[in-house]
């Protein structure tokens, strides 16, 4: 909106501004100079009062600019009715942090980032604001909790005590597992020093890496392996295990070095692994340790120290598909020059003699953090050359122990596939246009042939039951005199009938000396031998024998193999056209046994009631099963079982849920649906859920998602919380979460659902809670414990130190 040449004012100057041009009255002068609405009615009084000095044209005017300036206001109040996301805000403060980062670019190295831009009040606040934004904390609420120019005075002066800001715990029992975690002011400090990391390493990552990067996650990393891979023959995964001592710190620091010289930056990070409140434990971190609560500068960290293995990998994939390029004859693909040149200059070769790029193998690898998993496609040999050479560098220059036993080289066709991230990778045939309907006319024919045998074995039993029934009424005739008939066999073995017994009992022993005779004893049930020895026998020769034909022939068509099928269609040679594709399948089976573990559901799979969650209110309850169904089905979301695995979490849990407000409230299930039918639509139905999926992938911001900064909320994992007791007036607190300053109502005790000691990859969801939290009580108002349970937040942003 611009107004253009509306006044023009002949007196004097005022703030500065030429009044005897036309003037540009836009929204932006005004909001710059501050208070448009006297702005604007000041130039119009003096505009009007200074030509004509007409009051009553004067008072027209006034009203005039009052308009215009209720206009201004409306246009600027529109502005900030466009609020940014938390992780827009997020993105805006790293960007400020990148320029000051950028400016320390000097001869190739980042210099002096310690005391140019970690330890400088304004960054340390942008860290802060960080944080707070990751507890989905509003920022614009003045928090003076933390004083950062001391903090950046201590950072520079070397008086930052380490050690002294963490607060430990441990678990129960003889063999305790210490946790170590930092106090807000050390939080602070690893957030500076994680953003500054992420400015200089970012663009230099790998392509192979897709563990907590932006744009880069769980979902990105299979489906690398289910599209970017072509042709595969074999794979495995890489199961790394090892705990950071001083060689694995010595190497990462060389490591660090190489893009930034800073001496003061290295020592707090060495301080910070000696205090034991910065650690990362590879293989550790779908167990449970490691990660999140340690610290966030672990994800990066590891990063940066695996991206000499992703480095290693270039060049062996260089290698191997460079010098075995003729093993194998794939013509008529595309090729690559720029990898054929290099190709020849390794094997001294001249351009002409170059291959197709796809003659040769090709090997892939896909890192989620330490995680690691292989493609070859070529022969076994060469894959398991290539593997041994991975696993002799992870072993021998990065000191990580390979658990290489327990991750077999597996064919890529094989029936059971291979393990990676949770999700289980298989190889299946998909059908052309011909196969696929060759086989649906199979099932047709089928189903066709099932329904008449079924109507077949209905006729039959229904034969057999009349017949009982008349033996019945025999038996009966028999024992009146003017009715029954001397001649026939049941009056002839009335004899054997003892005195006194019943008229149904003596049926039953004559039916049981029957079943004897004909030797049924080896039938199935009562109704296969009515229907083979009473009905079929009484049936016609012709019936019995069009019946068998029928059956017969529709087997034979559906076990006749589908290549002599096509065969006989006409012009099919071009329409069979199938493909081996590459699924990604969620473990049903697994999850399953987790819902079981979790107390929502029976041994033999049926909803129960969650009887920690039964003193919460109801709200909180229908809040934590609608968290569990959102981000499990986001996990799990581009899986091509992912309709399976819809079915099974939101059926399950909504009942599971029904449950355990039926137990809270004691009345029946069906009143509990009624009396929360809106409260319920919380949980989402599967349709809901397909259409918020869809509007995500076609609407949501990019940075909505983005797993580099929403760290620790993608990965968190389930707990209960169940209400301890009220806080008493003796000891009032406030909310756990960083920075939140709204008092507690309640306190809760934590409860960890994940303790799991084996790998995490039964179901790829990490639990990321350690041991020694189980059971903690933390405090937390009811906006962050709605967060908490809908997944908006996770146990990283909770000070747990709080309570001590």
């Amino acid at each position: 909106m611009r107004f253009r040449g509306l006044f023009t004012v002949s007196i004097g100057k005022l703030k500065g501004f030429s009044l005897s041009q036309p003037m540009n009255l836009t929204p932006t002068f005004f909001r710059d100079e501050g208070k448009p609405v006297e702005k604007l009615q000041a130039l119009i009084c003096y505009s009007s009062f200074s030509t004509n000095g007409d009051l009553k044209k004067g008072y027209e005017k006034m009203m005039l600019a009052k308009d215009l300036a209720c206009l201004v206001e409306e246009s600027s109040h529109k502005d900030e009715r466009n609020v940014k996301s938390r992780m827009e805000l997020k993105r805006s403060i790293e960007f400020r942090v990148k320029k000051r980062v950028k400016e320390q670019f000097i001869d190739g190295k980042f210099r002096n980032l310690m005391v140019n831009v970690i330890a400088v009040p304004v960054t340390l606040q942008d860290a802060y604001n960080c944080i707070k934004l990751n507890s989905n904390v509003n920022i614009s609420v003045k928090d003076d909790s933390i004083c950062f120019n001391s903090l950046a005075k201590e950072l520079l002066d070397g008086s930052f005590d380490v050690g002294g800001d963490t607060v430990s715990f441990s678990t129960r029992g003889v063999a305790k597992k210490v946790l170590i975690l930092p106090n807000p002011k050390m939080i602070i400090v690893q957030e500076a020093i994680r953003m500054v990391l992420e400015v200089v390493y970012r663009p230099h990552f790998s392509k192979i890496s897709h563990g907590c990067r932006s744009g880069r996650g769980h979902l990105t990393a299979l489906r690398y392996i289910k599209k970017e891979v072509s042709n595969p023959s074999w794979w495995f995964p890489l199961i790394l295990n090892k705990k950071v001592d001083d060689n694995i710190i010595a190497k990462l620091i060389s490591k660090l070095e190489e893009k930034i010289e800073d001496d003061q930056l290295y020592v707090i990070i060495r301080s910070m692994f000696d205090a034991q409140v910065l650690n990362f434990e590879f293989g550790g971190f779908p167990k449970g340790h490691g990660l999140p609560q340690e610290g966030v500068l672990s994800p990066i960290l590891m990063n940066v120290y695996l991206d000499f293995f992703d480095q290693e990998f270039y060049r062996l994939s260089m290698r191997y598909e460079a010098l075995h390029q003729g093993d194998h004859k794939d013509e008529g693909k595309s090729h690559s020059k720029l990898r054929n040149w290099f190709r020849g200059q390794l094997k001294e070769n001249d351009l002409k003699c170059t291959t197709n790029d796809n003659s040769g193998p090709r090997v892939y690898c896909c890192r989620f953090m330490d995680e690691i998993f292989f493609v070859v496609s070529g022969s076994k040999d060469i894959a398991l050359s290539f593997k041994s050479e991975i696993v002799d560098f992870l072993k021998n220059s990065l000191r990580l122990d390979v658990d290489d036993e327990q991750t077999e080289v597996l064919p890529c066709d094989g029936s059971n596939g291979s393990r990676f991230l949770g999700a289980l990778v298989k190889r299946r045939v998909q059908e052309g246009p011909a196969t696929s309907a060759v086989h649906k006319l199979k099932e047709k024919v089928r189903l066709f042939a099932s329904q008449k045998q079924d109507a077949w074995n209905v006729g039959c039993v229904r034969i057999g039951n009349k017949w009982l029934a008349h033996g019945l009424k025999k038996v009966k005739e028999s024992e009146i005199k003017h009715l029954a008939d001397s001649g026939s066999t049941l009056s002839k073995v009335s004899c054997f009938r003892k005195a006194g017994m019943e008229t149904d009992h003596w049926y039953k022993v004559l039916m049981k000396v029957w079943m004897q005779d004909i030797k049924a004893k080896a039938a199935e049930n009562e109704e296969s031998i009515l229907s083979k020895y009473v009905a079929e026998p009484a049936l016609s020769h012709e019936l019995k024998e069009s019946y068998y034909e029928f059956v017969k022939c529709a087997d034979e068509y559906v076990s006749s193999e589908t290549a002599t099928t096509l065969a006989l269609l006409p012009n099919s040679s071009s329409k069979t056209g199938s493909v081996t594709i590459t699924e990604i399948l969620a473990p049903t089976d697994a999850i399953k046994k987790r819902l079981f573990r979790y107390g929502l559901t029976t041994s033999e799979g049926y909803p129960r009631a969650a009887s920690l969650l039964v003193l919460q209110d109801s709200i909180q309850i229908i809040d934590w099963f609608s968290g569990i169904v959102r981000r499990w089905l986001r996990w799990y979301q581009d899986y091509d079982n992912f309709d399976e695995v819809k079915l099974l979490i939101s059926s399950l849990l909504r009942k599971s849920c029904v449950r355990t407000l039926a137990t809270k409230y004691r009345i029946h299930e069906s009143e509990i649906e009624k009396r929360f039918d809106s409260e319920l639509c919380r949980i989402p139905s599967i349709e809901e859920v397909e259409q918020e999926l869809a509007y995500e992938t076609s609407y949501s911001h990019p940075f909505d998602n983005d797993e580099a900064l929403m760290y620790g909320i993608s990965y968190s994992g389930l707990c209960l919380l169940s209400l301890a007791r009220m806080v008493s007036q003796s000891r009032p607190c406030n909310c756990f979460v960083l920075g939140c300053l709204v008092a507690a109502p309640s306190v809760y005790t934590l409860h960890v659902m994940e303790r799991q000691k084996f790998p995490g990859w039964k179901t790829g969801f990490a639990s990321c809670i350690h041991p020694s939290l189980n059971k903690r009580r933390i405090g937390l108002c009811k906006k962050h414990l709605k967060d908490l349970y809908l997944g908006h937040i996770s146990l990283q942003s909770i000070d747990f130190g709080a309570w001590k």
